[in-house]
């Protein structure tokens, strides 16, 4: 709205030059959000106890220790990233362009589907929601109309086209095959960011650590002149797209304010599907769909033990780990919950760098 509103001016007053920056901007994002988090976040956390009750339900089937030092606390406090995001993203960004509306539209799609999963799980006291397979195909449709906006505003070379990482402009086109790999992409995102949300701070730090490392590639592949230097492929309108990560890391940071160990407000699926679903879009967007693997390897490495759990139980009637996702296999081997967070969280660090290193290493 900034960039709408002032940069017209921008030869009357020299100051709004400034908008005319995507640096600037996602700089004035990030505060924005991380500043309306502040606000609201006290109000939000106080009418959710008042609403809930008894908080977000504890699966029986989870580590006990959770019963008893988890009970009570709200749900549902992806509404305070939500309204953060948004808001921030709807100031700061260039409003004409339609990438910004692809990502705002996917995260309130799939924030309207966890915030309909969390409130049945609270209607209903139990830790299910949404049945299953409602549930994935609501997603599956809302992705799929997303692709195919994407491909329609993407250029015909590269619409349907793979990016490989470590080869210097090699795009391979799947047709038709495009758009099912990328909804794969975006619902793998979204319920892989909503697996790894288990611990107080888990899932947060590694979100915006991914939503860092794709404000550079974003901003990165939308500038002809780096994308060049780079050798990756230039998607015309993708630099404004860090105004939304932006808003989205400041956003996080407030909420960590609250959700930090012991947490005041658990994020609910309200919050990890709709962050994940934004992240594996912006991934298509860009052309980086097989870097958000690396990148967003930790949440790969839960969803992964999660498979192989069931897998192997189905198979041989034997568990491979005590306890699955991953992390609760560590709380089972008596592992503190600081400790695994903060583990997890330097494991996210190191591969987000692997995933930025591929953008040289071609």
């Amino acid at each position: 709205m900034f960039y709408n509103l002032l940069v017209p001016f921008a030869e009357q007053i020299s100051a709004f030059n400034l908008f005319r920056y995507i640096t600037f901007r996602t700089g004035g994002a990030v505060i924005t959000a991380l500043i309306i988090s502040f606000l609201i976040g006290p109000a939000i956390i106080k009418w959710f106890k008042y609403i809930q009750n008894e908080g977000q339900p504890i699966r029986n089937d989870g580590p006990r220790n959770h019963l008893t030092r988890k009970q009570g606390t709200p749900t549902m406090g992806g509404l305070l990233i939500l309204v953060a995001v948004i808001l921030s993203t709807l100031l700061w960004a260039d409003l004409t362009n339609r990438y910004v509306w692809v990502v705002i539209v996917i995260t309130l799609g799939f924030g309207a589907v966890g915030a309909a999963d969390d409130f049945l799980k609270l209607r209903w006291r139990s830790s299910h929601g949404i049945p299953g397979a409602v549930k994935l195909t609501v997603e599956i449709v809302i992705a799929l109309a997303v692709v195919l906006w994407i491909t329609d505003i993407a250029a015909p070379s590269l619409a349907t086209g793979l990016s490989i990482p470590f080869f210097k402009n090699l795009l391979l086109d799947l047709g038709w095959m495009f758009a099912p790999l990328a909804v794969f992409v975006v619902v793998g995102a979204a319920n892989a960011v909503n697996l790894t949300d288990g611990l107080d701070g888990l899932a947060i730090v590694p979100v915006m650590i991914a939503f860092s490392c794709f404000a550079l590639i974003s901003y990165l592949v939308g500038n002809t002149v780096f994308s060049d230097y780079l050798q990756i492929h230039h998607v015309i309108g993708t630099g404004e797209l860090a105004v939304f990560c932006g808003a989205l890391v400041g956003a996080g940071l407030g909420f960590l304010w609250f959700n930090a160990p012991p947490a005041m407000i658990f994020m609910g699926d309200t919050g990890s599907l709709s962050m994940g679903g934004a992240l594996g879009t912006l991934s298509v967007i860009t052309k980086h769909e097989m870097v958000l693997a690396i990148i967003g390897g930790l949440f790969v490495l839960e969803t992964v033990s999660v498979i192989i759990q069931v897998v192997s139980f189905k198979l041989t009637g034997r568990r491979i780990f005590h306890m699955a996702p991953l992390h609760h296999h560590f709380e089972q081997k008596g592992w503190a919950e600081s400790t695994i967070v903060i583990r997890f969280w330097i494991i996210a660090s190191i591969l987000a760098l692997a995933g930025l290193a591929t953008l040289k290493l071609r």
